[in-house]
């Protein structure tokens, strides 16, 4: 590999703005780091490079080990938006400084430059100064100047976002026609979408320090595995459903969605579904359709864009629900479907405002998340609500673009054996109190697959513990961890457990145990996790961590209500200002599969 990145991590002022990043880039690949400002997308780039250390990992460059080196010395060539040229000197003496600084011969140098001007395109250019150039002609000087000492690397950091539209689109020519020549690794930062599927091999997109997904373009855009990645990857819907035998069901409709996609019918729980506006139809009933009916609707917003025809359709018919809307769009009812569509099929509907159309898909993808949304638990109507408001709960659906409902349990007050009357969707989540332990058994009994405790003045964690009772537990905590933590900027750490005076012989298998859970954490949910292997009692262990901090979660995973009640029972009351998930899984029963109430 060429660029290779194992757990770098880069703290400020405690908060980590990359997170446990690990990345293998390969020789001669053009590899963009996508995400929004803040990302760390320009952090991690900047680390490749030198110029800022990291606080833990490390970073291989064509197999040697620089995390250490200096920025010179890492033979990388390094682009910033801001051109960062010698405005008192010429365009050749620009391209040359590098050559100079390592004395290179006058001739050598000249020919360098010849050659570089001509892959810039930008011959007979030499004795200009850069004030007498256009932006884009600058920056092309400033990536002849980074290629002049032949690196091994080529680092980009958003170089088009101060030039316009047609500029940007000749530049991203030039570079990636350059790029090719030249065979160099290359890796560019950018927030643009359309910049990344324009030139890059493969896309990693980061959110919240943490790098979320890694894949070629196409595969990114129609099979992602994160919402994130979904939603910032071009335009998505995101609704809720229902997986049954029968298909994806929105309401009371299902989807046969079999033939598109690989799919599980083999167990019923509620999914994240991804619908993109391209790939919905829209007729004047429901016979017209050649795609599977999802619903009716009414076309809300209409506007033309040329090529294209966006519009937003509220559905109706049952299917309203499922569309997931943020907690302003819910409270106001404004949830709508986005819809595109080309000329030819205007031509072939022609529709207007206020008019009712029959909705089909041509295509869903259903996300591999665990988590789909939350219920907030209550004895009455007024606990619920109070939990639904909870800070932490809220920002976790937010980023989640997921939503939070309520539900009335008053077997939770009670703690009879009531049974309850419909399935429990989403995580369930209840307030830390003294019942909080017989809560979370009735619960999980009633078919809820994970609860998530919140005492009322916790905050985000800036660690996540995670640590499971059993290997039939292993994997989805892990999954459940995974998907929480895309939206969480904490530290993540296994604790791996052995009881107290275990023999020398035996501490070999809980270091292979730590290995084996990093490997399969990153290597099957994309997680990157730390790992540390405790001796003693497992509840007394975990709860010792939990009281070190205040803002720390645990992550539990169960096979049984047994080993919840005994051996975890001082652990469902979690420490002040500390969260706690418990992720249950009988072993009866497939790994993921949620229990539905008997």
């Amino acid at each position: 590999m060429s660029i290779t990145l194992d757990q770098v991590t880069k703290r400020y002022q405690g908060s980590p703005v990359v997170n446990d990043v690990s990345l293998d880039v390969a020789e001669g690949e053009f590899f963009v780091l996508l995400g929004p400002s803040g990302s760390g997308k320009s952090t991690l780039l900047r680390a490749i490079a030198g110029l800022t250390g990291v606080d833990h990992g490390r970073i291989t460059l064509h197999g040697h080990d620089v995390t250490h080196v200096s920025a010179r010395q890492r033979g990388v060539g390094l682009v910033f938006q801001n051109y960062a040229l010698f405005k008192h000197m010429t365009v050749g003496d620009n391209i040359e400084f590098a050559l100079r600084v390592r004395r290179t011969k006058a001739a050598d140098r000249r020919a360098r430059r010849k050659e570089l001007l001509r892959l810039v395109a930008l011959e007979g250019m030499d004795d200009r100064l850069p004030t007498q150039l256009s932006g884009g002609q600058q920056q092309r000087v400033a990536v002849a100047r980074a290629l002049a000492h032949k690196p091994q690397v080529l680092l980009l950091d958003e170089p088009f976002g101060a030039l316009d539209a047609k500029i940007r689109e000749e530049l991203r020519r030039t570079i990636r026609q350059v790029q090719r020549e030249l065979n160099i690794t290359t890796v560019l930062v950018t927030h643009d979408q359309e910049e990344a599927f324009a030139m890059a091999d493969r896309i990693g997109v980061m959110n919240l320090g943490r790098l979320l997904e890694a894949g070629r373009p196409a595969e990114l855009y129609a099979t992602p595995a994160t919402r994130f990645v979904a939603t910032f990857l071009g335009a998505a819907n995101l609704l809720l459903a229902r997986q049954t035998a029968q298909g994806i069901r929105f309401g009371a409709t299902p989807v046969n969605v079999r033939a598109v996609e690989k799919f599980d019918g083999a167990r019923e729980h509620e999914v994240v579904a991804v619908l993109r506006p391209e790939e919905v139809e829209l007729a004047p009933t429901r016979d017209n359709l050649r795609t599977n009916y999802i619903a009716h609707g009414a076309v809300e917003e209409l506007v033309f864009t040329g090529a294209m025809e966006r519009m937003r359709v509220r559905l109706n018919n049952g299917a309203a629900g499922a569309q997931i809307a943020t907690a302003s769009e819910a409270a106001s009812g404004t949830a709508l479907l986005e819809v595109t569509r080309t000329q030819h099929e205007q031509r072939g509907f022609p529709v207007t405002l206020g008019q009712s159309v029959a909705i089909g898909v041509r295509r869903i993808h259903v996300l591999p998340t665990p988590l789909s949304s939350y219920t907030s638990c209550g004895s009455d109507a007024s606990a619920a609500e109070q939990l639904a408001q909870h800070a932490f709960l809220s920002e976790l659906a937010s980023r989640m673009k997921t939503r939070i409902a309520t539900r009335v349990e008053p077997a939770l007050a009670t703690m009879t054996s009531d049974i309850a009357t419909t399935p429990i969707s989403g995580v369930a989540v209840v307030g830390a109190s003294a019942n909080a332990a017989a809560q979370i058994r009735w619960l999980l009994r009633n078919g809820a697959g994970e609860v998530l405790v919140l005492p009322a003045d916790s905050t985000p964690p800036q660690r996540v513990l995670i640590h499971w009772a059993d290997d039939e537990s292993r994997r989805p905590t892990l999954a459940v961890a995974a998907s929480l933590l895309r939206h969480v900027p904490a530290e993540a750490v296994y604790i791996g457990i052995m009881p107290e005076g275990v023999s020398d012989m035996q501490r070999p298998a809980g270091v292979r145990t730590l290995l084996d859970a990093r490997s399969e954490a990153q290597a099957v949910h994309g997680l990157e996790m730390r790992t540390e292997l405790r001796f003693g009692v497992a509840a007394d262990e975990l709860r010792r961590q939990l009281q070190d901090a205040s803002d720390q979660m645990l992550i539990l995973g169960v096979s049984s209500l047994d080993q919840l009640s005994g051996d975890f029972s001082s652990l469902l009351v979690p420490p002040p200002g500390c969260s706690l998930m418990v992720v249950y899984r009988p072993t009866d029963t497939p790994a993921g599969e949620l229990r539905t109430a008997p």
